[in-house]
This record gives structure tokens, C-alpha cells and sequence, in this order.
């Protein structure tokens, strides 16, 4: 007779619930109220030294964290809008990666 190995379940021990929910880390801050703006607006300031200093990709990952965290809270309308923004985000990513291949 074989013993039957013994594995740990990490998805059974989970809590329910999203990953996003028990992240607890702070990092900078967009300015309070930026994210019910216009989606121009959002992705030039996610874009800015000031809000990602470590160039615009920073600010494309708080975008995708901060509509994570929404979930299903989010409307409609909101959800579009921060997609809106998720693709100004992108072309202005993919413009400097375009300039620092130039340099």
C-alpha cells in the first residue's frame, strides 16, 4: 500500500474574497478625488513625476489596482471612463518607450 501524499490546497485555505482586498501596502497618492474625473485628466496626472515617479507604467498599475479594488461597486459608466483613461495610459507608455529607443 502507497501512503497517499499530502499536498497543501492553497485555494481551499483561501479566504473568499479578492486579492486586492488584504493589500495594506501605501505607496504615493494620486490626488484625492482623481479617479471621478474625466479620463484625460486621469491619465495625465497617473503620468506626471509627481504622482509616478517612476514613469507612467507606475501610474497604469495604480489605474488597474485602484478598478480591482472597485470590483463590482464600480458603475457602468465610471468603469468606462476608467478604461478611457487605461488606453490614453497605454499610448502615452508606448510614446516614451518609442523616445527612449530613440535616445
Amino acid at each position: 500500500m502507497r501512503a497517499a501524499k499530502k499536498t497543501k490546497n492553497t485555494h481551499a485555505s483561501r479566504k473568499k474574497g479578492r486579492w486586492v482586498a488584504s493589500v495594506k501596502t501605501d505607496s504615493t497618492h494620486p490626488a484625492a478625488g482623481l479617479f471621478t474625473k474625466s479620463a484625460r485628466t486621469i491619465a495625465r496626472s497617473l503620468a506626471s513625476r509627481k504622482v509616478s515617479p517612476k514613469g507612467p507604467a507606475s501610474g497604469m498599475r495604480m489605474l488597474n489596482y485602484f478598478i480591482n479594488r472597485a470590483g463590482k461597486g464600480l458603475s457602468r459608466t465610471r468603469r468606462a471612463e476608467l478604461e478611457r483613461a487605461k488606453a490614453l495610459l497605454s499610448k502615452r507608455i508606448e510614446h516614451s518607450k518609442a523616445q527612449s529607443e530613440r535616445s
